[in-house]
């Protein structure tokens, strides 16, 4: 294979919803392209895209896939991204290393939730956008309606490439207003024939030509005279000025092909090979130190792997974009974000299941290479004395969470391994030992996202495992102060243990004062503070201890024992056993033995002290509130409010955004377990959701007596 250089590569994400044809569009491009002899089918379960079992096995890309095409002397990288949204990782991994994206556009269905969702991901990461009509044969096609809905979304930055003569069963021949010419296709597909526009279309080319024309020209000043002087462009300088366009997200070029019968493919082609912007034109990557780094190839090397994959037959597979220089077989790198070294024994030029063995690749270019000991996704290797390290790439917050555990208690050790493997492959699984839950917690991007963890599980690795509710991580506060005291004695022969403390708690919150008298039964408590300490706890909020101790009734050295009591409690509230939070915590009092007294004797009074102050301080359960936002089609919106509002929701506030109504709310973590499935089923899989962790707050009184019961029945079951 031609060693590319960096002028002659583009770098391209294909995205869409499920269903939009991605996968098949990709099997006509290697086809046209030569890579394959013969196009695959989802159905058949042969495409080079989506090559894993699992796939095969639920019959949707699970994974983002690499591939490359060479056409017309220009390699072009195009990453085949998955279209349902639980897989979203797949699509911000692509929209990071790659420069364009097509939208790949299901005619029939028009723009969808999941279109929507690739929509606004290209927005946050400014990468130009074509879009391309797909499906056009469908008897439900309107290509009109689909041309509405898009310039609703972008405007008059919506500008025609291509029009369908006809859509449906019938569809075979598009019109080309950059060309200026008409392409038929027999009912094979493939190579088309190059008409003259007929009569009957040529006042509608000539208005959209002139429309392009003026779209192209507006974003270069050179063009726009030569288009004052001269009333029209030549054909490459329309094609400058629409790479301009596309650089600035001010075009929006549309397309139209029918990928399942290889229409329109090789014009399209045509068109990324020669109008996308290369590596160069766009923005220039930027270091974790703020360094600008520019993809040339005389430059140290430096390559950031943004995809790890364990695959059949193989084992793991690093993919990876060289930021700078050349990489070679054979080199040795250092893995910067390590500090460990690693030697390129291959590199592969990919095209999803198909690997090209290659020699060398160069800046701005995309390739594979196996067997690497230390590296991981998002890693840097550098040559030896390069300092880059790029960041690595930000996820979403996961949406939905099951506890998990291996069916076969032996398995334990095995499957914890396995999941570590596969946050490796998919960053957006995520996985938390959580001492405080005693369980270990899965997180993902919705239910899907989870069954297909299962299944690979399961299937690849035949461990057996079980997908439990997941506890919710409760916290325990007060809502009143309380004084309790206690006393720690013990006495059997020898050294004996004595220490007695005294102390009041009360509910803490951000800047509050300290009082110097409290009040508990008539009894008045002066306060005179010695000493504060604000701990910040790993759960959240704070603890603050305060030292009141006059006339020398506790020794200073056995402060920090009663503050580890203390913590020792606050780890195990009295109501669920959950972390407690918010408090502080005075001791004004106490007494010790001269000779009994000892750090062990006090850490145990300050504990006890602790938590009979707990107990009639009218403790409350807080739980966690998550801010959700909703994208749902207007015609389902009073089923998702009503839907939220039996989940105890306070709704935050509703617009219409796109063609979409948007919900904010604020919704407790425990009524979220299912949502994804249940907002899916609501609506035709048409919404998508985003949750986003906000606060606690404290839990409705009747949920509370209900988690309490919960609570003592299933800890006098353990008894």
């Amino acid at each position: 294979m031609k060693v590319y250089q960096s002028n002659e590569i583009k770098n391209i994400s294909l995205l869409g919803s499920s269903g939009s044809g991605k996968t098949t569009l990709i099997e006509a491009m290697l086809y046209e392209s030569g890579i394959i002899k013969r196009r695959g089918t989802v159905e058949g379960q042969n495409t080079v895209s989506d090559y894993f079992p699992v796939e095969h096995e639920y019959g949707y890309s699970v994974f983002s896939t690499v591939t490359h095409v060479e056409w017309n002397g220009k390699k072009l990288n195009i990453i085949d991204c998955p279209g349902s949204d639980d897989f979203i990782g797949g699509v911000i991994t692509s929209l990071n290393v790659t420069d364009t994206a097509i939208i790949l556009l299901n005619t029939p269905y028009g723009v969808e939730v999941g279109t929507q969702n690739h929509l606004r991901y290209t927005e946050r990461f400014s990468k130009p956008v074509i879009f391309v009509a797909n499906q056009l044969d469908h008897e439900k096609a309107d290509f009109d309606q689909l041309l509405e809905q898009l310039k609703e979304l972008y405007g008059g930055k919506v500008v025609q490439i291509q029009f369908p003569l006809n859509t449906g069963a019938g569809f075979n021949a598009v019109i080309d207003v950059l060309k200026m010419k008409m392409y038929r296709w027999k009912p094979e597909g493939g190579a088309p024939e190059e008409l003259e526009i007929p009569d009957e279309y040529k006042d509608k080319a000539d208005d959209l030509h002139n429309k392009l024309v003026e779209s192209a020209a507006e974003h270069d000043e050179e063009l726009m005279e030569k288009y004052f002087e001269q009333g029209s462009l030549t054909e490459d300088e329309m094609r400058f000025g629409i790479r301009k366009g596309l650089i600035h997200r001010d075009m929006f070029p549309v397309f139209c092909v029918c990928s399942g019968r290889d229409m329109g493919v090789r014009r399209l082609m045509e068109f990324l090979g020669n109008v996308v912007p290369y590596v160069q034109d766009l923005p220039k990557p930027v270091t974790k130190d703020g360094t600008e780094v520019a993809p040339d190839a005389t430059k140290p090397t430096s390559l950031f792997v943004f995809k790890t994959s364990i695959e059949p037959h193989i084992g793991e597979v690093s993919y990876f974009k060289v930021m700078s220089g050349k990489v070679h077989e054979g080199d040795d790198l250092v893995n910067i974000s390590r500090g460990t070294k690693e030697r390129i024994n291959q590199i592969f030029s990919v095209a999803g299941s198909l690997r090209d063995k290659v020699e060398e690749l160069v800046a701005g270019d995309i390739g594979a290479t196996v067997k690497l000991k230390e590296t991981r996704t998002g890693n840097t290797l550098n040559a030896k004395g390069c300092e880059y390290e790029f960041p690595s790439i930000s996820y979403p917050d996961p949406k939905f969470r099951r506890a998990i555990k291996a069916k076969n208690e032996a398995d334990s050790e095995k499957l914890s391994e396995i999941l570590t493997r596969m946050h490796e492959e998919d960053p957006t699984w995520i996985i938390e030992m959580s001492k405080e839950l005693k369980q270990t917690i899965v997180y993902g991007q919705g239910e899907f996202h989870l069954r297909t963890l299962k299944w690979r599980i399961e299937n690849n690795d035949k461990v057996m495992i079980d997908y439990i509710e997941p506890k919710i991580p409760y916290r325990e506060t007060i809502t009143k102060s309380a004084r309790a005291d206690y006393r720690h004695k013990k006495q059997s022969g020898g050294a004996g243990q004595f220490g007695e403390v005294h102390l009041i708690i009360e509910p803490y919150f951000e800047g509050m004062p300290t009082p110097d008298l409290y009040k508990f039964n008539g009894q008045e408590f002066k306060i005179s503070v010695r000493d504060k300490q604000e701990i910040p706890l790993d759960w959240g909020g704070k603890l603050v201890f305060i030292n009141s101790i006059v006339g020398g009734a506790i020794d200073a050295r056995f402060l920090p024992a009663i503050l580890k009591g203390i913590l020792d409690k606050i780890e195990q509230g009295p109501l669920t056993g959950s972390y407690a939070r918010d408090v502080r915590v005075i001791v004004y009092d106490g007494k010790m033995h001269p000779v009994d007294s000892n750090e062990i004797s006090f850490r145990l009074a300050g504990r006890n002290a602790f938590s009979a102050a707990f107990k009639q301080a009218s403790p409350k359960l807080l739980e966690p509130i998550y801010d959700v936002e909703v994208l749902a089609p207007s015609d389902r919106l009073g089923d998702v409010m009503s839907d939220l509002q039996g989940r105890r929701a306070i709704i935050m506030g509703m617009h219409s955004e796109k063609g979409f109504e948007k919900l904010t709310a604020k919704v407790p973590l425990k009524e979220l377990s299912s949502y994804s499935t249940t907002l899916s089923s609501l609506t035709g899989g048409r919404a998508s959701f985003t949750m986003k962790f906000a606060s606690y707050e404290l839990v409705p009184m009747d949920v509370q007596d209900k988690l309490l019961k919960e609570y003592e029945a299933t800890h006098q079951e353990k008894e």
